[in-house]
C-alpha cells in the first residue's frame, strides 16, 4: 500500500483519517439519499427503459459477485501474510464498489420505477409464498442495513490502508481490527444482495412499480 507523508501530499488525510471518513461518508450518504428523495435532479441521470434497468441489475450483480470473491481472497491473503496481494484485492474491491455506486445511482435516478418481487403458487415453493416473501424481505433488509452501516467502517479501513505503510498499519493503527469488521460485514451484505437479486430476477417474477417522492 502506498504511504502518504504526514508532512507532504496526503498528509492531512493521514493525520486525520476519521475526519476524512466522516466527509466521504456524508458525501456518499447524501448522493444515495438525495437520489432516492428526488433532491438530485432527474435530469442528471439518463432516462432508462425497463430493459436497461434490467441490464444494470445484471451488471451490478456481476460486479458485487466479483467484489465478494476479491474480499474473500483478500482476507485469505492477509492471513497468509501476502500483504501486496491483500492490498491489491482490497483496493480493487473498493474500486468496484465505486463502479457499483455509479450504476446504482443511475438505475435509481433514471429508472421507470422499482422492481417488486411477485411469488405465485405455480412458482418454486410458491405454496409457501408468505414464508418465502418473509425470508426475501428479511435478507433484503439485512443487506440494506449492513450496506448503510458498513460505509464508514470500510472507508476507515481503506483510508488507513492507503495512507500508511504495512509496518505503520500493524503498529500504529487499528487497521487489522477495523478491516476484519469491514470485510465480514461487507461480504455478508454483498452475498445477501446477490441472493435477493437471483430470487427477484431468476427464481420468481417481478413487476415495476412507479415511485413517487
Amino acid at each position: 500500500m502506498a504511504s502518504a507523508d504526514a508532512d507532504g501530499e496526503g498528509g492531512v488525510v493521514k493525520a486525520h483519517p476519521r475526519a476524512a471518513v466522516a466527509v466521504l461518508s456524508v458525501v456518499g450518504y447524501g448522493l444515495v439519499v438525495g437520489t432516492f428523495a428526488g433532491v438530485v435532479p432527474a435530469s442528471v441521470f439518463p432516462s432508462l427503459t425497463e430493459a436497461q434497468v434490467n441490464l444494470l441489475s445484471h451488471a451490478i450483480a456481476a460486479v458485487n459477485s466479483v467484489t465478494t470473491v476479491l474480499l474473500v481472497l483478500g482476507w485469505r491473503w492477509i492471513r497468509e501474510r501476502e500483504v501486496q496481494k491483500h492490498a491489491a484485492a482490497m483496493s480493487t474491491a473498493f474500486g468496484l464498489i465505486m463502479v457499483f455506486l455509479v450504476m446504482y445511482l443511475v438505475k435509481i435516478g433514471g429508472g421507470p420505477g422499482e422492481k417488486h418481487i411477485v411469488i405465485r403458487e405455480s412458482m418454486f415453493l410458491g405454496q409457501y409464498a408468505g414464508a418465502v416473501e418473509l425470508v426475501y424481505f428479511a435478507m433484503l433488509a439485512i443487506h440494506i442495513l449492513l450496506s448503510v452501516l458498513t460505509v464508514p467502517v470500510v472507508l476507515y479501513a481503506v483510508v488507513l490502508g492507503w495512507t500508511h505503510t504495512p509496518a505503520e498499519l500493524r503498529m500504529e493503527t487499528p487497521h487489522a481490527r477495523v478491516g476484519r469488521v469491514a470485510a465480514a460485514t461487507w461480504i455478508v451484505s454483498l452475498t445477501l444482495g446477490v441472493v435477493t437479486y437471483v430470487l427477484l430476477n431468476w427464481v420468481y417474477a417481478y413487476e415495476f412499480a412507479q415511485v413517487s417522492y
